[in-house]
């Protein structure tokens, strides 16, 4: 597998045309002229898009893992259901739904424009695989704690709050960061929203500008851009974990 990999390789470098891929995916006046809008527009929205999608959809998942993990029964079929639907429908028909359903349906704009639109389209898709993540979270905590905390005449609400719920998540951090990850990436569907000239997050940036100018550079600054994001959020999640695996030993 290595020498075929290896071979593969010499073969790539010794008959590509290297200058054809240059002019295609390498333009240095292309690149220039996208800075420094490709991070004060378009990294930018990114983030705040990402960021109000995690934090609505980490919101809405704690509650759903505590209706799955509840002793009545109405509560824990609704949140399997919700988790089994969205995690089964594609993210893009989520966001479709959200941002042209709902308001063709019952007549109502959602507020916020693409940021409102893309906060719940993702967050609820977010939802429904960190509900999960965090329920198996609040499992792995030894059953002695709820018992200790009710032993010292805590409610099972407040011993959740303050005793199981902050285990659970020093457990899953690295799992919520990688889900964070995706978040990222997944804010590229929200160009099916329409998008303002100040509202363009990176992929749609980047679409516009290789239209603009029939070069795919943009492509690559954006990947670049992507990857100085991501790389050190995948490599904190590999710390995290090596952190909690050092822990339980």
């Amino acid at each position: 597998m290595y020498g075929s990999g290896i071979l593969l390789i010499l073969v790539l470098v010794l008959f590509a045309d290297w200058q054809k891929i240059g002019r295609s995916f390498f333009q240095l006046d292309i690149a220039r002229e996208m800075w420094p809008r490709v991070l004060t527009i378009a990294a930018r929205n990114t983030a705040l898009y990402t960021a109000f999608a995690f934090l609505f959809g980490l919101v809405l998942a704690l509650a759903l893992a505590l209706m799955k993990l509840s002793t009545i029964k109405p509560y824990r079929w609704f949140a399997s259901a919700y988790i089994e639907l969205f995690r089964g429908l594609p993210a893009l028909i989520t966001i479709i739904l959200v941002g042209f359903g709902l308001p063709l349906a019952f007549g109502w704009r959602i507020p916020g424009g693409t940021l409102g639109k893309g906060t719940i389209g993702l967050g609820i898709v977010a939802a429904a695989y960190m509900a999960e993540t965090i329920r198996a979270g609040i499992q792995a905590v030894p059953r002695g704690q709820m018992e200790a905390a009710r032993s010292l005449g805590m409610s099972p609400g407040t011993a959740m709050i303050y005793i199981i719920l902050p285990q659970a998540f020093r457990i899953i951090i690295p799992p919520l960061t990688n889900e964070l990850v995706l978040l990222i990436k997944d804010t590229s569907l929200l160009f099916v929203l329409g998008t303002t000239p100040v509202s363009k997050e990176l992929t749609k940036f980047a679409r516009d500008a290789m239209a603009q100018r029939i070069n795919a550079t943009p492509l690559t600054v954006v990947a670049l851009v992507y990857l100085a994001i991501t790389l050190p959020m995948t490599y904190l999640v590999r710390r995290l974990e090596r952190k909690t695996e050092a822990e339980k030993r």
